[in-house]
């Protein structure tokens, strides 16, 4: 089996969240780690290439940040936040990009039935929750997100450079009124979620399809360094209202 780090850093500031992220893109001697998390205060994430003026929610979430992948704004509260980061060439992610995502979202689906949602990528399919006008992740589906009950609840994005990938994503565990109307893993459980617990289940799903063993582990003192020095830039207004 391949080895991968777990890490958990629960309830951890947005900046450290986005700059830990960015330091295990960037380390290319890092080994491949899962991480799963979540945000204290809740915090609104924007899109890499998002306009601030496009999201009108940014002044209903606790703290606002950019993030270093695509895609729309999150609204990371009652969630499960994971990345997962590693060499372009392992086998999680080796080949065409879309195969990868589908490859993981598989794993995720089958971490999901575990609480009682039934997930499937929506395809071409039209979602009940999808919606215009709010910059919102999970109000604009795509052919490779995770949907049940005809409405989004899995959203993830990667990034690539220098022959690492980072990928990471929210499971919506509940919903905000940023969010509203959205697949829920709560829901289908039927009882409210702890992430921790959700992220249990992801690690045994990630093991089971790919032939992982996880470790748990922290952050080494040089990766919290460069979070902590990276992590400013996140929420730097510049950055932020960058067009």
């Amino acid at each position: 089996m391949t080895e991968w780090r777990r890490i958990e850093t629960f309830g951890a500031p947005p900046g450290f969240n986005m700059g830990l992220d960015e330091a295990l893109l960037l380390d290319e001697a890092a080994p491949p780690t899962l991480r799963l998390y979540s945000w204290e205060p809740d915090t609104l994430s924007l899109g890499y290439f998002q306009r601030f003026v496009d999201v009108p929610g940014t002044s209903q979430a606790g703290a606002v940040v950019r993030r270093l992948t695509g895609g729309g704004a999150i609204h990371h509260t009652d969630e499960l936040t994971f990345s997962l980061t590693t060499n372009a060439s392992d086998p999680v992610y080796r080949g065409p990009v879309a195969d990868s995502y589908a490859r993981v979202h598989a794993a995720i689906a089958q971490a999901l039935l575990e609480f009682g949602a039934t997930a499937e990528l929506v395809g071409e399919v039209p979602l009940a929750s999808d919606g215009e006008g709010t910059g919102m992740c999970f109000h604009k589906s795509t052919p490779l997100d995770l949907a049940w009950g005809g409405r989004k609840g899995v959203g993830s994005a990667q990034r690539r450079t220098r022959g690492r990938v980072l990928h990471h994503g929210s499971i919506k565990l509940g919903t905000s009124a940023l969010e509203g109307a959205i697949a829920t893993l709560g829901s289908s459980a039927g009882r409210p979620l702890d992430p921790a617990e959700v992220g249990d289940a992801l690690v045994r799903a990630l093991s089971e399809q790919f032939g992982l063993r996880f470790t748990p582990a922290a952050p080494t003192a040089a990766e919290r360094r460069a979070a902590e020095a990276l992590g400013p830039r996140y929420q730097d207004p510049a950055f932020l209202h960058r067009r």
